[in-house]
């Protein structure tokens, strides 16, 4: 271990000698507006108001201040002359744009710092050249979109802060090629979502900060994908529940949720954590809390600090659990009245009794009296907000859930970021229905009795990303429905009464990536549903009618990846229609009416299609080929729940993660011994039970001795299987051996 240090101090001392040699050798150069320190290698441009690098900083400097200036961009090649930097401080110099190659000769630089600038896109070569930068800072800036590469240069990165910018969707491998990251901060965003490869390929990522963002649920499926990582930072996101498994995180130790609006959270939510330590769910709406599983046998300490804990019999569980597992709790009893302030941990579980109903609805009424707020009322000092709605300055979120509102209410701050008035009863949505809230990014407009949407409704909202209206009554939808709404990416449009696809609804949504119409009626997809929704990578279509699937019916789907058909009346698999889609990554055709899949019934989907979704068929037949093509890349193959006796060869199947054939009436005799020794060659989990024969159904395939008679499995006599008799043994075997000659289902034949 001595020999690698020494070879580098070796050459740290060469290159410092060859640069004091350089530096003897020749005159140095200072820029006239800046400072220069020929013996620490700095050169220091503070507040010069300079539109561009200078050209004559001396060549051989190390560390570079350039900070306060006025360059706006930064050109290919800008820093061509000064190939030894390794710092380079670039803060509020309002930068708008970074050009490829800007960077591309600092092969040295460890450090960069471009905070307080204007940029507002990360392209993909905008970081080319910087091989061994350890931390980048790109705090407090515009950034809106990060695109595919960005990072890909940076595989030497330790640190990556993107703080107080404006990202409201983090895309599929936004960070790949950062192979040594361990700290990723995103807070200060408006992160509205991530998609499940948001973060894939960050292996080495031990701290995540996607605090003080606009996440509404626990992205689950995304998280899962960061094995390493310790430290997850949560804090100030709306959401309100956290439900059964939602955090996954082998590594895990500290988590926190503090400051959200948590009404809700499941004694299992982290069971799926079991190094967890540290778990801080402060400062939100919990009343009462249930004893955490087993799940979490490290936990040590639990912050309750600021929400309206009840101590009462119905937390008496949570308080013996902590004493039990030595867990210390923080925070203090928000009631009954006499232990109001009491810290948990001085309250003992005989201390929290139940008062009889009568009396906790009264005391539940008068401290609902004493805390609730009466209705908004404008003043200098208050956020704009309309009667009989709650507007949160904080936050930026503005709610009117459930107040039996029959028209949009008006008069909300520009400043409002997520609007709510889901529950009430407008029936119709006007044009120009949302004047003056142009920053809104999520809109709920769930279970409203809504039938119609009128061209223009939404004109304005610039910047929504979010449209939930499912839940209502629509059948039909204008085509300048969405005018106005150039971010939209999410909508939402499930459980509405369509009987049609709203073709033609779509053309003026650029932006739209998710498209959700589960739990209609459609009954049919014809050519041009898509027109205009280019970009879309996600259609949802379960719990439709749909029969007919038009070949062209994703002729404009070109980049969509993600196509869920479960719970339809589909018949066969639509694979002229798939030919037109050749990038999805995950098709669901699982509770549809096919029950036979031809040969090559996948094919257009050949190096794409990593999920594929067939149970709950009714499948009764595969062909051999009918996985053709999509073998080296497929992920996940669920199957369970149909009337297969045979599968196809699974061999070709070399990157399969996860594989489900339960509840399937398998034959178990020689037509299935290619799954049987695929089984014994895989390293997976692979849920298939014998149906038949008779004497081994409800055994695991993996373990009957059946297959050793066939051609190909093995010349050892086969053991007993339980209840079967030795004399019957040996005539199960003669019929084994005639499949040699026949090559067909090998039948029991004994009288």
């Amino acid at each position: 271990m001595l020999l690698p240090d020494f070879t580098n101090s070796f050459w740290a001392v060469l290159l410092s000698f060859l640069l004091l040699c350089i530096r003897a050798g020749r005159t140095a150069k200072c820029p006239q507006q800046c400072i220069c320190d020929q013996i620490q290698l700095r050169v220091a441009c503070v507040n010069k108001n300079l539109t561009q690098v200078p050209s004559t900083v001396d060549e051989i400097t190390v560390k570079l201040d350039f900070r306060g200036n006025n360059i706006q961009e930064l050109p290919s090649g800008a820093f061509k002359h000064t190939p030894y930097l390794t710092h380079l401080s670039l803060q509020r110099c309002n930068i708008r744009r970074v050009k490829e190659g800007a960077f591309r000769s600092l092969g040295r630089l460890v450090f960069l710092n471009l905070a307080d600038n204007n940029i507002e896109i990360l392209y993909q070569e905008s970081f080319d050249g910087l091989s061994s930068l350890k931390q980048l800072f790109i705090d407090r800036n515009r950034v809106e979109e990060i695109q595919p590469g960005a990072f890909s240069q940076l595989g030497f990165l330790n640190l990556l802060s993107i703080k107080h910018n404006h990202l409201v969707y983090m895309p599929n491998l936004a960070f790949q090629g950062l192979q040594n990251i361990k700290w990723l901060r995103l807070s200060h965003n408006s992160l509205n979502y991530l998609d499940t490869e948001a973060f894939a390929g960050l292996f080495t990522l031990h701290r995540l900060n996607l605090d003080h963002n606009a996440l509404q649920f626990f992205p689950t499926d995304t998280m899962m994908r960061l094995p390493e990582v310790t430290h997850l930072h949560l804090s100030h996101n709306p959401m309100t529940y956290l439900g059964e498994d939602a955090v996954s995180m082998a590594k895990l130790t500290h988590l926190f949720l503090d400051h959200m609006s948590l009404q809700d959270l499941v004694n299992t939510a982290v069971s799926k954590s079991p190094n967890l330590v540290h778990l801080d769910i402060s400062h939100n709406q919990l009343r009462v809390l249930q004893p955490f599983s087993e799940g979490s046998p490290k936990l040590a300490r639990l912050n309750l600090a600021g929400n309206p804990i009840n101590c009462n019999c119905y937390l008496r569980p949570l308080r013996e659990w902590a004493i039990r597992r030595k867990v210390k709790l923080l925070g203090t009893c928000g009631g009954p009245g006499h232990m109001s302030g009491e810290s948990l941990e001085a309250v003992y579980p005989k201390q929290m009794r139940c008062q009889s109903q009568e009396a906790m609805l009264k005391a539940e009424f008068e401290e609902a009296t004493r805390i609730t707020p009466p209705p908004t009322q404008a003043s200098g000092n208050e956020i704009k907000c309309p009667n009989n709605c709650v507007c949160e300055a904080a936050t930026n979120h503005s709610s009117c859930e459930n107040r039996g509102h029959t028209k949009v209410p008006r008069g909300f701050s520009p400043e409002t970021r997520l609007l709510d008035l889901r529950g009430n009863n407008f029936h119709y949505i006007p044009s120009n229905s949302f004047p003056g809230v142009a920053q809104v990014v999520s809109l709920h407009l769930q279970r409203c009795k809504i039938v119609d949407v009128e061209g223009g409704a939404f004109s304005g909202m610039k910047g929504l990303i979010y449209l939930y209206l499912s839940e209502n009554d629509l059948t039909s939808l204008s085509h300048e429905a969405f005018k106005g709404l150039p971010k939209l990416t999410y909508l939402h449009l499930e459980k509405n009464r369509f009987a049609d696809f709203p073709k033609g609804a779509f053309k003026l949504l650029p932006s739209l990536l998710a498209l959700h119409l589960e739990d209609n009626a459609i009954t049919k997809l014809e050519p041009g549903i898509l027109t205009g929704a280019k970009g879309l990578r996600g259609l949802y279509l379960t719990g439709n009618a749909i029969r007919s699937f038009s070949p062209g019916a994703l002729d404009q789907a070109s980049g969509l990846d993600t196509l869920h058909l479960g719970g339809n009346n589909l018949t066969k698999v639509p694979t002229e229609a798939l030919s037109k889609a050749r990038n999805i990554k995950e098709l669901r055709l699982s509770g549809n009416l096919i029950h036979w899949v031809g040969p090559n019934a996948f094919k257009p989907l050949e190096g794409s299609l990593k999920e594929l979704y067939l149970d709950k068929m009714g499948l009764e037949k595969m062909s051999e080929n009918s996985l053709a093509g999509v073998g080296p890349g497929l992920r996940s193959l669920f199957l369970e729940g149909n009337k297969l006796e045979e599968v196809p060869d699974f061999h070709p199947l070399t990157s399969l993660e996860v594989i489900n054939l339960a509840e399937n009436p398998l034959m178990c005799d020689c037509p299935l011994l290619p799954l049987r020794l695929w089984i014994e060659k895989v390293n997976l989990k692979v849920r298939a039970t014998c149906a038949n024969p008779p004497e081994v159904k409800g055994q695991k395939v993996k373990d009957v001795h059946v297959f050793k008679a066939c051609p190909g499995g093995g010349n050892q006599p086969a053991k007993p299987t339980g209840t079967s008799k030795p004399g019957r043994r040996l005539k199960r075997r003669s019929i084994s051996v005639r499949c040699r000659f026949n090559k067909h289902r090998c039948y029991k034949t004994d009288k």
